[in-house]
């Protein structure tokens, strides 16, 4: 059973929320969050994005850094900018990006679940990364960025975010991405039971964005449970900021790669190993149709990529990934792309930037091939975290993205 709890958040001052919320901390590079803080005084970038506030040479994960990120929170809230609620709530954040809607449960995730894997997982993390977050949450003794969590659909949830969304909501503004943010809040005492109530029939929710956000969490909780010698497993310390939607909402965009070099290979001797592999043919359509089919731009021409049979194993929920049999019969025995996560000839384009993006950097020569991805589905992440296994890096990108800001858990 999956244990969530409410918690009194910290939030924006109701007339300025819109200029409070910012993207995550992991979208943005320093250059273009100094930006967007630069007319925006209230940007709580400031907050996750402290360098913006520092010289531009500054180590960014020296103590420096995190300093900054302390004194403006707490400016944050000594100038009425973020209000602590006076209960513990939990909170509903409904996300409009054209015709897709998305509802989530904004609540405080277990770590103790993290632990017990009832907090299922699907990538690798880093330690450098994980440290920094450590760092970032002790600085401040607050999780302010939200990890995205999924769990298979129940009509009895959907019910109660309905009878939710028939009150008033708290904030409602449109970001110039052109996503509507709608937030409410939940100070009932019986609807809150009845939230945790049926979240604790819930065998499972899955980490579907914020690996590291959960597992710095998570270790944190253990240090202070440690250091607790009257630990109830009941502090604020041992749950951490958490937007949980139902997996029928979830939406994947694929998540493309580019090379930078053919390896040696010019393109015809390039174009006969692949064939080994995959059936090529010229296409107009720059986007594959299904799973285990691939695009692939180059020299200003769209080719349609069909993995022959008996090139992965169909029965493995991680082989027969898009990503892996790209990665397996392609990037590795063609290109030499041993470790995608490290090595520096390949780069992943979110696709929401499209398909004018990877046409865009071959064509300036930044790169010499392009690959467009079918979407990895939450079924396929949801047999991948069912299987104890882990997917190969840069497998999904979820969109629209969780704005920062909104709400901020503290540990104590």
């Amino acid at each position: 059973m999956a244990r969530i709890e409410p918690f009194k958040g910290i939030r924006p001052n109701k007339k300025i929320a819109d200029k409070v919320a910012s993207h995550p901390y992991d979208v943005l590079n320093s250059e273009e969050a100094t930006v967007l803080v630069k007319d925006n005084p209230y940007s709580f970038l400031r907050i996750v994005k402290p360098e913006v506030d520092l010289a531009k040479d500054v180590d960014l994960y020296s103590k420096e850094v995190y300093d900054k990120a302390k004194s403006n929170f707490a400016s944050f809230i000594n100038d009425k900018v973020l209000i602590q609620d006076e209960t513990k709530n939990f909170y509903l954040y409904k996300q409009i990006w054209g015709e897709h809607i998305q509802v989530g449960l904004v609540a405080g995730a277990s770590a103790q679940d993290y632990q017990d894997d009832i907090i299922k997982k699907h990538e690798l993390t880093r330690e450098a990364k994980e440290k920094d977050r450590m760092n970032h949450i002790k600085s401040l003794n607050a999780n302010t960025g939200p990890v995205f969590l999924t769990f298979r659909q129940k009509d009895e949830i959907d019910a109660i975010f309905s009878k939710v969304m028939e009150q008033v909501p708290e904030y409602d503004f449109t970001t110039d991405d052109k996503v509507r943010h709608i937030f409410y809040v939940i100070s009932d005492t019986d609807l809150i039971n009845d939230i945790k109530d049926n979240f604790a029939k819930i065998d499972y929710l899955y980490v579907a964005d914020g690996h590291h956000r959960s597992a710095s969490a998570t270790k944190i909780k253990i240090e202070r449970e440690k250091a607790n010698n009257n630990h109830t497993g009941d502090e604020d310390y041992n749950f951490f900021l958490s937007v949980i939607f139902p997996h029928n909402q979830m939406k994947i965009l694929p998540y493309n790669r580019v090379v930078k070099d053919l390896r040696g290979n010019d393109k015809n001797e390039f174009f006969t190993k692949i064939k080994e592999y995959f059936t090529i043919t010229e296409t107009d359509t720059k986007e594959p149709e299904s799973t285990q089919c691939f695009r692939m731009y180059i020299d200003k021409q769209w080719y349609k990529l069909q993995p022959k049979s008996g090139s992965f194993d169909d029965n493995d929920s991680v082989e027969s990934l898009d990503v892996a049999i790209l990665q397996n019969n392609l990037l590795k025995p063609i290109l030499g792309i041993e470790d995608p996560r490290t090595d520096n000839r390949i780069d992943f384009i979110g696709g929401i930037r499209g398909t004018k993006e990877l046409e865009k950097l071959v064509d300036n020569g930044k790169f010499i091939v392009a690959f467009s991805m079918f979407p990895t589905t939450i079924d396929q992440l949801f047999a991948v975290a069912d299987s104890g296994k882990i997917m190969p890096p840069k497998s999904t990108w979820f969109e629209p993205k969780l704005r920062s800001g909104l709400v901020t858990h503290l540990l104590d």
